[in-house]
């Protein structure tokens, strides 16, 4: 075969692969929950939940993320922070969210423990490489005004002094909204299914353009 005709062949392959390569579709990347009962199904039937709905809908818009939901009914942010860094040395997340907190009220935790523990999430999210998404919450009024109200305020401090996302409030249009009494499961803390694709609304404003971006 004469040097010209083996140019040719080499080129014609060479054309050949960087088309094969071309084609394939993008890397996925990973998502991480890390969340609590409101992350974790609670209550309801496997697939009903905001992150189960999430995942249908990022196939939906053929956004190229895989979904991992290590949430654990009844966490705390100190489980949370201890569970973290295996997690993120597992999955090596491209995004982590944070859904933790709600349990640190209930069970009147300390406020400042609460913060420190969403601080040290965040950072070492943030150190391995990983944008952050923190999901606000608030408690009713009964567990005092002044408490209420610190604990309501902490995720939007924690996410300005870190420079990270911020959903204010997980539940807004739930908890709050008209229709709040039959959006909730008897134990009046666990949202029924029919309201979680509100929660998945309030969180895909935020997460969405994250995910888009770093497609």
């Amino acid at each position: 075969m004469h040097c010209s005709r083996l140019a040719a062949v080499a080129l014609a392959g060479a054309a050949a692969s960087a088309r094969s390569q071309g084609a394939r579709p993008g890397r996925q990347r990973t998502l991480l929950v890390v969340g609590d009962s409101l992350s974790a199904e609670y209550g309801l039937a496997r697939g009903q939940g905001w992150v189960a709905l999430l995942e249908a809908r990022l196939v939906r818009e053929k956004l190229a993320w895989q979904v991992v939901n290590a949430s654990i009914s009844g966490d705390t942010t100190s489980g949370g922070r201890s569970r973290l860094p295996a997690l993120l040395q597992r999955h090596a997340p491209a995004i982590v969210v944070l859904e933790l907190g709600g349990n640190d009220a209930l069970r009147g935790l300390s406020l400042a423990m609460t913060e420190a523990n969403l601080v040290a999430m965040t950072r070492a999210s943030r150190a391995a490489g990983a944008r952050v998404l923190i999901t606000g919450m608030a408690v009713p009024p009964n567990y005092g005004r002044q408490y209420a109200d610190q604990f309501a305020a902490l995720f939007s401090k924690v996410a300005r002094a870190e420079n990270t996302a911020l959903v204010p409030f997980l539940l807004a249009g739930v908890a709050d909204g008209p229709q709040a009494d039959n959006l909730f499961q008897p134990d009046r803390i666990h949202p029924r299914a029919e309201a979680h694709p509100r929660i998945l609304d309030n969180v895909w404003r935020v997460l969405g353009p994250m995910l888009r971006a770093g497609s």
